[in-house]
């Protein structure tokens, strides 16, 4: 694989039912918006200098780094523009699929789970190790040949228990950097998302000037205190949604102003509508169920 990447694309969601991997090189800064999906995510640094937010933690990265983002964390790569050209993979696989990978006594969707790191920095061997089984699982997606699919499943496990070992090093994990007044801000907005909140109220509630509040949010999230919020609500709408509440009762929930304004900002978000996202809900759920 080493030399070919694939075309880039700013999409955040997956078009394929089990996993998709990409090895991406641009010259340019592509940054995409903070955001959120509903799959696992294993991204991989080659080249380049990038700052990573994983909800309220920043943490910087080196080549070889990797970072584990797991299903509905707000995350965002913040790439620097230098002489280097920004290079990375990327793994997306999905809950259903990690699951049937995993057994009775091996939760390979251990190394996402809270409390713990996102970031993993292997030593030199074992991180050129693990690009080597990530760049050969993309051969074997891309394949047509007979078996390629059963191998690439094969070296897809093998890539998660690698991954799950080294998590559980804790030499391996890497550390972030995290602002208190922030810290706290993000809790506040976390459990009470569904109450009318604005940046004039935080910043009063905190101690904080407006302004410094923004200053500080943004370094730290690399969003503003608006879009963070707008993004947990439309989140957990969704989550609601999908579980079998009514869109009308979700945006209720949430703390949407009004149905327009959640309708517009769900569509631009996901790319459907949240009635669209409820018949889409059910029909997975009916295909599920037993006959």
């Amino acid at each position: 694989m080493p030399g070919t990447y694939n075309p880039y694309t700013s999409r955040q969601h997956m078009i394929e039912g089990e996993f998709e991997i990409y090895r991406y090189q641009t010259p340019d800064v592509d940054e995409v918006a903070l955001h959120h999906h509903d799959f696992y995510e294993i991204y991989m640094l080659l080249q380049g200098q990038v700052d990573y937010t994983v909800d309220t933690h920043l943490y910087n990265m080196q080549p070889g780094d990797i970072m584990l983002v797991g299903p509905l964390e707000l995350h965002q790569a913040r790439i620097f523009v230098g002489k280097e050209t920004y290079e990375r993979i990327v793994l997306w696989v999905s809950t259903d699929h990690l699951k049937s990978l995993s057994s009775s006594e091996t939760d390979l969707a251990s190394c996402f789970s809270s409390g713990r790191s996102n970031l993993l920095r292997l030593p030199g061997s074992d991180s050129a190790a693990l690009r080597r089984q990530l760049e050969k699982l993309s051969i074997l997606h891309a394949s047509a040949d007979y078996g390629s699919d059963l191998l690439a499943k094969n070296c897809l496990t093998r890539v998660m228990v690698e991954l799950n070992r080294a998590a559980m090093n804790e030499g391996a994990t890497g550390e972030w950097r995290s602002d208190q007044v922030v810290d706290e801000v993000v809790a506040y907005i976390n459990d009470h998302f569904s109450e009318p909140l604005t940046l004039d109220a935080l910043a009063d509630r905190f101690f904080i000037s407006k302004y410094h509040l923004l200053r500080k949010f943004d370094a730290q999230v690399g969003t503003t205190v608006h879009r963070y919020l707008l993004q947990k609500r439309l989140l957990i709408a969704r989550q609601q949604i999908t579980g079998g509440v009514s869109p009308s009762q979700a945006c209720e929930n949430c703390g949407f102003g009004d149905y327009a304004n959640f309708y517009r900002a769900f569509r631009r978000e996901y790319g459907l509508t949240p009635r669209q996202c409820a018949q889409t809900a059910g029909a997975r759920q009916r295909e599920g169920s037993p006959l």
